[in-house]
C-alpha cells in the first residue's frame, strides 16, 4: 500500500473511530415518545468509553459516566404528565449534542400477543374492522403516540428496538394494533393524560415464545421443552421437502421439462415458535423502558393438544417473567380471554380457563370477548368492544375510577341435591336472552360431562342434567364456539370455567 492510500486509510479510520464514539440513545428513545410519568426516568445509550454524558430534561440535569464499553445510564426523577419537552444528551468528546424533541409525560401501554392483539385498522384479507374507514379517517390523536415493532426473531437477546415513536395519524394507525389504539383512545379521554402505546405482535405465536429462556427455566415448564423438540423435528421434515421439491424442479427446468405445483408446505414457522426467541427479539429490547402496564391477547395457537393442558402454567409464567425483566414490581397485566370461535375441542375452554385461573396472580385483570366472537372467523371484527372492556379494567383497578370492569366471574359451585349451584362475583343484575340456557355442562364424580340446563336464581346460576343424578362438577362454554351468553346488569359477559380443580 502506497503512502497515499495509508494516509487515506488512516484518515478514514480515525473518522470511522470518532463517529463510533458520539453519544447514542436506544430507538425506543426517540422523537415523540412518551415517557413513563410518576416514576424516575430511565435514559441510557452508549459513547466513548470513559465519556462523561450530560443529559437535560425540563429543568433537570444528571450526568453519568460510560464504562469500558461505552455503555451508560442514569435516572432522572419521576414527572408528572405533560410536555412536549425536549431531551439532550451532550458527551465530553461528541461532536455535538444529541436532541431528542416532541417527548410527552403519560402513561405507556406494553400491547402484544398474536393476531387478535396484532390485528389493524385496516384488517386482514377476509377479517375487516367495524367501522374501519371511519376509525382510520378520525385517527389523528396528538396526545397518543404509536411504536410499532417489526417482527423480529432472535436466538439471543436484542438490546434496542427496531422501530421508533410516531405521531398517531390515518397513515400510522392504519398499520396499528386496533385494540391497542382503540384501549389507548378510551385511557387518553377518560384519563386526560398522554398515552403512548407499543405493539409488538406476531400472529399465530404460542405463549412460550414470548417468555424469556431464564423464565423458561425458572418456572419450570417441560412441556415447553417437549413442545420444542416436536416443533424442531416437524420444521425439519417441512424444510427436507422443501429442499427436495427445489432439486427436484431444478433437474425438470434442466431437461426442459415442466415444474409441477406443488402443494402448500404448512409448517413453516419454526424461528416464531421456538420458546423465547420472540421474547429475545421484540421484547426485551423495552425491558429498561418504563411502562404502566401490559395488555395482552394471545391464546388461540395454545389450543392445540400438544399445549392446551398446560397453558394454565405456561401463561403465568410469561406474566412473572416479564415482572421480573422489567424490575418494576407488580405492574398491572391485563389480558383478553379468548373469544369464541367454532371449532369443537377441549383445547378452547382449557385456554379460557387456564386465563381466569391466572387472575389468581396480583394486579391482573380480564377482559371477556365470548360475545363478540365469529363461529367463522377467528379473527372477530369488533376489536372496539374487546378493546372498551380492556379499559373498563384498567380504568377501575388501575386508575381508581368508579365504573365496573369486571364480568360475572366464577367463585365457587355446591352441589343441592340432583343440581349444581354456581356462586359469582360482579354477578349484580345477573341475565341471559336464552332460558333455561344452553352451554352448560355437568359431571359427576367420573368426570364425564354431559350437557345441562341452567337458569338464573339471583346472583346464582342454577344448573342440572337428567343424564346425571349425582353431579360433583360444571362447566360453561367450554367449546371453541359459544352460542348461550350470560351477563351482569352492566352488559359485561360471563367467561368460560370449570369448577374441576
Amino acid at each position: 500500500m502506497n503512502r497515499n492510500a495509508l494516509l487515506s486509510f488512516a484518515l478514514f479510520s480515525i473518522g470511522s473511530l470518532s463517529a463510533a464514539a458520539e453519544v447514542r440513545l436506544p430507538n425506543v428513545l426517540s422523537d415523540h415518545a412518551v415517557l413513563q410519568r410518576s416514576r424516575p426516568i430511565h435514559v441510557w445509550g452508549t459513547s466513548a468509553a470513559q465519556e462523561t454524558v450530560t443529559v437535560t430534561f425540563h429543568a433537570q440535569t444528571a450526568t453519568a459516566t460510560a464504562n469500558g464499553d461505552g455503555d451508560w445510564e442514569l435516572w432522572l426523577r419521576p414527572e408528572e404528565a405533560g410536555g412536549p419537552y425536549e431531551l439532550t444528551v451532550t458527551g465530553s468528546q461528541s461532536s455535538a449534542p444529541l436532541k431528542r424533541s416532541d417527548l410527552l409525560v403519560g402513561d405507556v401501554w406494553f400491547a402484544s400477543g398474536q393476531s387478535n392483539m396484532e390485528f389493524p385498522l385496516k384488517g386482514f384479507t377476509g377479517a375487516p374492522l367495524l367501522n374501519g374507514d371511519q376509525e382510520i379517517a378520525a385517527s389523528t390523536q396528538p396526545k397518543i403516540r404509536l411504536l410499532r415493532e417489526r417482527h423480529r426473531t432472535s436466538p439471543v437477546v436484542q438490546s434496542d428496538a427496531q422501530d421508533t415513536w410516531t405521531l398517531c395519524t390515518p397513515e400510522t394507525a392504519k398499520d396499528f394494533s386496533a385494540v391497542g389504539y382503540f384501549f389507548s383512545r378510551e385511557l387518553m379521554q377518560e384519563e386526560h393524560i398522554p398515552i403512548g402505546v407499543i405493539d409488538s405482535t406476531w400472529g399465530g405465536t404460542p405463549a412460550h415464545a414470548w417468555i424469556s429462556g431464564e423464565g423458561i427455566a425458572y418456572a419450570d415448564l417441560p412441556s415447553v421443552a417437549k413442545d420444542a423438540a416436536r416443533i424442531a423435528i416437524d420444521q425439519g421434515r417441512a424444510d427436507a421437502l422443501k429442499a427436495r421439491y427445489a432439486l427436484d424442479d431444478a433437474a425438470l427446468k434442466e431437461a426442459g421439462k415442466e415444474v409441477p405445483t406443488h402443494g402448500r408446505i404448512s409448517y413453516d414457522h419454526y424461528g416464531s415458535w421456538t420458546p423465547s426467541t420472540l421474547y429475545n427479539g421484540m421484547v426485551a429490547p423495552f425491558t429498561k423502558f418504563g411502562i404502566k402496564g401490559v395488555i395482552w391477547y394471545q391464546g388461540e395457537t395454545d389450543t392445540a393438544p400438544e399445549r392446551a393442558p398446560y397453558y394454565a402454567r405456561v401463561f403465568p409464567a410469561l406474566i412473572q417473567d416479564w415482572r421480573r425483566q422489567w424490575g418494576q414490581g407488580i405492574f398491572p397485566f391485563l389480558y383478553v380471554q379468548i373469544s369464541n370461535f367454532g371449532h369443537v375441542n377441549d383445547g378452547w375452554g382449557l385456554v379460557r380457563d387456564a386465563q381466569r385461573r391466572t387472575l389468581e396472580l396480583g394486579q391482573t385483570g380480564m377482559a371477556v370477548t365470548l360475545d363478540v366472537g365469529n363461529h367463522n372467523n377467528v379473527h372477530p371484527s369488533d376489536k372496539q368492544t374487546v378493546a372498551h372492556r380492556l379499559a373498563l379494567v384498567a380504568r377501575e383497578s388501575v386508575y381508581g375510577e368508579k365504573v365496573q370492569g369486571e364480568s360475572p366471574t366464577f367463585m365457587q359451585a355446591t352441589q343441592e341435591g340432583e343440581a349444581m349451584r354456581v356462586w359469582l362475583t360482579h354477578a349484580t343484575g345477573l341475565h341471559s336472552d336464552m332460558n333455561p340456557m344452553t352451554e352448560f355442562e355437568v359431571a359427576g364424580d367420573d368426570h364425564k360431562f354431559s350437557p345441562a340446563e341452567a337458569t338464573i336464581d339471583g346472583e346464582t346460576i342454577v344448573v342440572r342434567a337428567v343424564a346425571v343424578k349425582m353431579p360433583r362438577y360444571v362447566r360453561y362454554a367450554w367449546n371453541g364456539g359459544v352460542d348461550c351468553y350470560v351477563y351482569n346488569g352492566k352488559g359485561l359477559p360471563l367467561g368460560t370455567f370449570t369448577s374441576e380443580r
